[in-house]
């Protein structure tokens, strides 16, 4: 019995334009609510979310077979923890903060298993292979696992042909919150010289042939996004939703 299908990366494939939201609160009720909304893809923040390895294994279970699929947000490229979020059963794996080559294919090495990569052997004792019940999971794991970079900053940027040229990568994802911040306009990422860089580095990564992502709260930018063909687009998070729409019900009886 092989590894499930990871369906988000034959989409990213088939460059098929995919919505996500991200998953920020670190709660399972939470998760299991938005994998039955109709995102293709949710986003469980393990960098800034209140996420540890029990936490984002109780979400997995939660979204189970719901529809949208789980993407891991590591907290760093640490190969110990991003062993650990595939053994628990995680297919594609988000890592920050990538502002070289060698960082990329460093976190290449972490995901997959030998010879392409250096993933540690220990499946017949993860969630990932059923506990041991997909006898072929060693032989089919690498085909089903999906590594996205984040690149979220000028030094990121400088290095992002470098970065694309790597072998593995399912995914660039431009982050417009830290490049903002680093671009010298903290908390305005639609600032006109942020927007030009992220311009620019999407068509390169769609030019190098690989899927590019992003994440934005501005409702008609995120429309033109799609129009220009993001492959896996977040649109929003639980937080902002939750509180907007609590927002709203408040002041309907102010």
């Amino acid at each position: 019995m092989p590894a499930p299908e990871n369906t988000f990366k034959r989409r990213l494939l088939a460059r098929e334009t995919q919505i996500g939201l991200w998953l920020s609160l670190g709660d399972a009720s939470v998760a299991e609510l938005a994998a039955g909304t109709g995102f293709d893809w949710l986003v469980i923040d393990g960098e800034h979310g209140p996420n540890g390895l029990r936490d984002v294994l109780a979400q997995l279970r939660a979204i189970g077979q719901r529809g949208a699929h789980p993407v891991v947000r590591v907290r760093d490229d640490n190969r110990a923890v991003i062993k650990q979020m595939l053994d628990l059963g995680a297919q594609t794996i988000l890592i920050p903060m990538i502002e070289s080559g060698e960082q990329a294919r460093q976190a290449v090495q972490s995901v997959y298993y030998p010879p392409v990569g250096v993933r540690g052997i220990g499946a017949a004792l993860a969630r990932a292979s059923g506990f041991g019940a997909e006898s072929d999971y060693l032989e089919t794991a690498n085909d089903e696992v999906c590594l996205l970079l984040q690149v979220e900053s000028r030094a990121g940027l400088d290095a992002l042909d470098d970065i694309l040229a790597v072998e593995g990568v399912g995914g660039v994802f431009i982050g417009p919150g830290d490049l903002s911040a680093d671009m010298g306009h903290r908390g305005n990422p639609g600032h006109p010289e942020v927007q030009a860089a992220i311009d620019e580095a999407i068509a390169r990564i769609q030019a190098a042939g690989v899927p590019a992502g992003i994440l934005t709260w501005n409702p008609d930018l995120a429309q033109a996004y799609a129009k220009a063909g993001i492959e896996f687009l977040a649109v929003g998070s639980d937080v902002t939703t939750l509180r907007s729409g609590l927002l709203a019900l408040r002041r309907g009886f102010a």
